[in-house]
């Protein structure tokens, strides 16, 4: 019987792959990973509260999980480039609503539901599936490294280069900058063009429909660990992501010592992505996420714990780089490991949909109990708490390959 965790046979080289997914990483990812320098200038600029803020990208993080299960299915059914072309055109559109928006409502539309849906094309879920099925399953897990090294590469890049553009043009041409370098993506993802999904090839022959994937995968333990763990992992990200530079601010720190963060976050996220990619092929994920998620939690434990200070926020910086996103690789090698390729995206649109929820609580709880308490102590000790949790849920994930015995059935190893 055919192993659920192999590919088809590869119509792309991996170079070509890996090349052209990672700069549509970098400049999707990079883009959203400096919004929080947009927090203050917005709601200052506008008169809002930072929960107004915090909110429309709490609807972009939850829109951006729930888009990404139709993006993956999309992606599944008629191949990546189509998906990323109309997710490119999307982000353009909504970074330029984001400039011009006067009021929440429109600000919300523009910054949560344009861009959420952009974000849901242009990301990781909709790139794996083409990795699944354009890398052999011995080299997988290490090419998902690579590509989430490149998200963390475009952290680096363009958190800096955010703030550069906001303090030499202001905040609003800089976000119609933006707009335009994300149409660089849709000519990028002609590069990811899968033959077998080209006008007029013959569809591949599946195992499985749809709802028998979805229905064996949501039965599974393990696929809801994942799930789970990934909760907190969006929980945890994207609350100090778009909340960090408010934080500093607010203790008394320049605004270059948060860029320079989130700039570090990026730079040591490239090495973490990547050796998380490249120990996914020797070691078993499930401890790799364990360790992640833990670390996390000490981590945090110990930056409220010192006195805050440029250099401890740059230590900091550097250790969560480490771990930031270097749960993507383990986790969606892992979905490739049990399920096949098949039905990839979709089913890692499922589980990022978990990480959006856990964005939404995030940064939506972040600045919900800041505008009541005036401080984010709260929502640091969930995350510490979250991380703790996570890295329990984590280990009694089973990697094996599930045997299937017919469409409608299965049997576990």
């Amino acid at each position: 019987m055919r192993d659920p965790a192999s590919s088809p046979a590869p119509t792309l080289s991996i170079a070509q792959v890996l090349t052209c997914g990672a700069i549509i990483v970098t400049l999707s990812m990079g883009i959203r990973h400096g919004f929080g320098l947009w927090l203050q200038p917005i709601t200052q600029a506008q008169g809002w509260t930072r929960e107004t803020f915090a909110f429309a990208l709490a609807i972009q993080n939850l829109v951006w999980g729930l888009s990404g299960v139709f993006a993956g299915m999309l992606a599944d059914r008629f191949g990546a480039f189509k998906v990323i072309a109309v997710g490119s055109m999307l982000y353009a559109l909504g970074l330029t609503g984001m400039a011009y928006a006067d009021t929440p409502l429109l600000f919300g539309l523009s910054t949560g539901m344009l861009i959420g849906m952009a974000q849901a094309g242009t990301t990781y879920a909709v790139i794996y599936g083409v990795i699944g099925r354009q890398v052999p399953a011995e080299r997988r897990s290490w090419a998902m490294g690579v590509a989430a090294a490149a998200g963390s590469f475009g952290q680096f890049l363009m958190v800096p280069t955010e703030g550069f553009l906001i303090d030499r043009f202001g905040w609003q041409e800089a976000l119609v900058m933006l707009g335009a370098a994300a149409l660089l993506m849709a000519p990028l993802a002609w590069g990811l063009r899968e033959p077998s999904f080209a006008a007029g090839a013959k569809a591949a022959p599946r195992d499985q429909s749809i709802v028998q994937a979805l229905r064996e995968a949501f039965k599974y333990r393990s696929f809801q660990c994942l799930m789970a763990g990934y909760f907190v992992c969006g929980f945890q990200v994207v609350f100090i992501g778009v909340h960090m530079p408010s934080y500093l601010r607010d203790h008394g720190l320049s605004p270059q010592v948060a860029s320079y963060s989130l700039a570090l976050i990026g730079l040591f996220n490239v090495f973490g992505t990547y050796a998380a990619g490249v120990l996914g092929q020797s070691i078993p994920k499930k401890y790799i996420l364990a360790f992640i998620y833990l670390a996390r939690a000490v981590a945090i434990s110990i930056f409220l714990l010192v006195p805050l200070s440029p250099a401890s926020v740059y230590i900091f910086s550097a250790v969560m780089g480490v771990l930031w996103l270097s749960t993507v690789p383990p986790t969606n090698a892992t979905v490739a490991q049990i399920f096949g390729v098949a039905h990839l995206s979709m089913l890692s649109g499922f589980v990022f949909f978990s990480h959006q929820i856990g964005s939404f609580m995030g940064v939506w709880l972040g600045g919900y109990l800041y505008d009541r308490t005036g401080s984010y102590d709260i929502v640091w000790y969930i995350a510490i708490a979250l991380g703790v949790l996570a890295a329990l849920i984590n280990l009694p994930v089973r990697e094996a390959p599930i045997v299937r015995s017919h469409p409608n059935g299965l049997v576990t190893p």
